[in-house]
């Protein structure tokens, strides 16, 4: 999800995100070298809100409000085709973001207490960290390796709810998109 601080891999930090299965076979190897959420149970994703509320308070309430306010949006698909970079960071580029944008908004509304990245971008850009805290020469290694096995489509359906035990990241919960009735 973020980065390998001992604040965000502390038992109970929450965080909620899509599950990108396509991306495995493309970026696994690398993650489980040079991303430490991989190290810790994450599984390729999006973060949608990172973090969350703490874990002691993700309740039956708050699980039934963000079954509502998920179970609205339909599911959708995530095209990757590029490569993108943040300062020691190489990351794979979902197309479009759109409703990954939408659906953090929406729940950054219901919860302003949980402000993505704890406020500290004033643009939450989405994306699947490939690789984090890494210097150029082994960031351009592994765009390399990525560029041709690129593009790959990813459909998603819900939204993972996970939880730092104080060991690992496990999902908690899991809600389907577009359930909601009109």
């Amino acid at each position: 999800m973020a980065d390998d601080s001992t604040d965000t891999f502390r038992t109970g930090r929450t965080g909620l995100v899509v599950r990108i299965p396509e991306a495995e076979p493309v970026v696994g190897g690398w993650r489980e070298r040079f991303d430490p959420s991989a190290r810790a149970g994450v599984p390729a994703h999006v973060t949608v809100l990172f973090p969350f509320l703490d874990g002691s308070r993700t309740d039956a309430h708050i699980h039934s409000v963000l079954a509502d306010i998920l179970g609205g949006p339909p599911a959708f698909d995530l095209r990757f085709e590029r490569c993108g970079r943040f300062p020691e960071v190489l990351y794979l580029a979902p197309d479009p973001d759109t409703q990954l944008r939408r659906l953090t908004g929406a729940i950054a509304d219901r919860w302003p207490e949980a402000p993505p990245y704890e406020g500290r971008f004033t643009d939450v850009m989405p994306h699947l960290t490939v690789a984090h805290g890494q210097e150029e020469a082994v960031l351009e290694e592994i765009e390399a390796d990525l560029t041709p096995r690129l593009p790959f489509t990813s459909r998603i359906s819900s939204v993972e709810l996970m939880v730092h035990d104080g060991t690992k990241w496990r999902e908690r919960a899991s809600f389907a998109l577009g359930t909601t009735r009109s």
